[in-house]
């Protein structure tokens, strides 16, 4: 199967071995335990009214959900080294932006995907609609992105520089 730039997810070194460490504990030791937590509750008997039971589902449940994002992830994954300083827009860069030229209305992000993301600033996917419009463009130019109304924002690009976490 051959890897388009829209489904490709860029991370460094780090942070595929931090992903990989989680699935491997995903599939390994905490499967373990939900099947012993589901286990123990199954023998306490009637599994309508168990809430242990459920609950205990529930969460293998939404573990299963991540060892699948996880996967899909990783499987789709290229590690490289951040990207250059040369001022042009890629993934793992945090970009400042000023809206219909107004610089005093900008947006200063990091365009990474969601396992990139930080409380310290805001991420935008490269797969976003201001992720694709600002992709490739260098500091100084003007780009455009589709609004959710099917409109076009005109954006200047400011600044453009490597992620450092």
């Amino acid at each position: 199967m051959t890897q388009t730039s829209e489904n490709v997810t860029w991370l460094t070194q780090e942070a595929y071995n931090k992903l990989r460490a989680e699935l491997e504990y995903l599939t390994g030791p905490a499967r373990a335990e939900i099947s012993a937590k589901i286990a123990a509750a199954r023998e306490e008997g009637d599994l309508r009214e168990n809430g242990g039971y459920h609950a205990a589902k529930e969460e293998q449940g939404k573990q299963e959900l991540r060892v699948r994002q996880l996967t899909q992830l990783l499987e789709n994954a290229k590690v490289g080294e951040a990207p250059a300083a040369d001022g042009a827009v890629a993934p793992g860069m945090v970009v400042t932006i000023a809206f219909d030229g107004d610089e005093d209305d900008t947006l200063t992000f990091l365009l990474a995907s969601r396992e990139y993301a930080s409380s310290d600033i805001e991420t935008y996917s490269p797969q976003s609609p201001l992720g694709t419009g600002v992709i490739g463009h260098k500091v100084g130019e003007d780009a455009e992105y589709e609004l959710p109304n099917g409109k076009k924002a005109a954006v200047k690009i400011l600044k453009a520089e490597p992620y450092e976490s």
